[in-house]
């Protein structure tokens, strides 16, 4: 099962109840439960519930059924719907530190401040608010709408780690993407906030995910490295980071209804056999032969992230 590190490994699945369960997401899961399972390490299940309005009914619980019939298991589960005091607290301690500010500019404003900016390209904060409002309160009264907080990043913070897949990244938030979103109401989180403090919470060592979010990557680290200054979110490490490539469709875009159905669901209602799932997956990150069928326990003696192709793997319909 390989070598137990001296820190026990803890990694975590992180589905989200904004959509069904499709092969991109498994093929991700796949490189993090086998990744957490080769160390002898914990697996945490965490349902990032807190998208409320794109939140479909029915969604997370369907997305485990999925998971169980694929043969994913778990060491605990966290629910962020019912953590909301945490994030609160959260919240206050950057708040505390004059880390977080109230801004009332919408995603028009945003773009309008950036010049000419290019399909695909990151939008920039300029920190139009920065310093602007007293309070959350004094900026509701002057939009008439929630404002969101907003992370203040610091001019001269390049942040650079070592990706256990994608290798040597280096940012500075700043300049890529300013002072960027924490929340969306006065008490909110929104997904860098929340997910930041349940993985320092939960004792989270590395987090394994689709490379599309290694630049949302750096303002992560910044979060926690303000909320580790405070007893309640002090960490004995930071948690590292491994990026991998995204499942794509024969145009070479994300996984999309475009592309067909790539539902994991369907198949397990029509009483498909998941191996063939795993495997298909698992022969594109080469753990098996193409054509091999193995049950996902099968492949813990196989796993190696130096098998996986750093190119995005194309989903090609039959």
């Amino acid at each position: 099962m390989g070598k137990v590190l001296e820190e026990q490994y803890v990694g975590r699945l992180a589905p989200s109840p904004t959509g069904a369960l499709h092969a991109g997401n498994v093929r991700t899961f796949l490189v993090a439960w086998l990744r957490a399972r080769s160390l002898g390490g914990k697996v945490i299940l965490r349902i990032d519930d807190l998208d409320h309005p794109r939140d479909k009914p029915g969604a997370a619980e369907e997305a485990l059924r999925d998971l169980e019939w694929l043969g994913f298991d778990w060491d605990e589960t966290l629910i962020q719907s019912q953590r909301k005091d945490i994030y609160r607290e959260a919240l206050e301690t950057l708040r505390e530190k004059s880390l977080a500010y109230p801004c009332v500019c919408s995603r028009k404003d945003v773009e309008s401040a950036q010049s000419a900016p290019h399909e695909g390209e990151q939008l920039r904060y300029p920190g139009t608010c920065r310093g602007r409002f007293r309070s959350w309160r004094d900026a509701y009264a002057f939009s008439g709408r929630p404002p969101c907080w907003r992370f203040r990043a610091p001019g001269d913070a390049t942040i650079s780690f070592e990706d256990a897949f994608a290798g040597e990244y280096s940012q500075n938030v700043a300049e890529k993407m300013g002072d960027f979103p924490l929340a969306r109401d006065e008490y909110g989180a929104g997904y860098t906030l929340a997910s930041v403090a349940d993985d320092i919470l939960s004792g989270v060592t590395e987090v394994v995910r689709a490379d599309d979010l290694l630049p949302a990557t750096p303002a992560q680290i910044l979060v926690e490295r303000a909320l580790s200054g405070s007893p309640r979110f002090r960490a004995n490490r930071e948690i590292r980071f491994c990026h991998v490539p995204l499942v794509v469709g024969p145009d070479g875009k994300r996984l999309a209804k475009r592309h067909g159905d790539s539902r994991i669901s369907p198949l397990r209602l029509a009483g498909k056999d998941p191996r063939e799932v795993i495997g298909l997956l698992a022969s594109s990150c080469g753990w098996c032969k193409p054509g091999e069928h193995p049950a996902l326990r099968e492949l813990a003696g196989a796993f190696t992230l130096d098998s996986i192709p750093h190119r995005p793997f194309t989903l090609q319909r039959p």
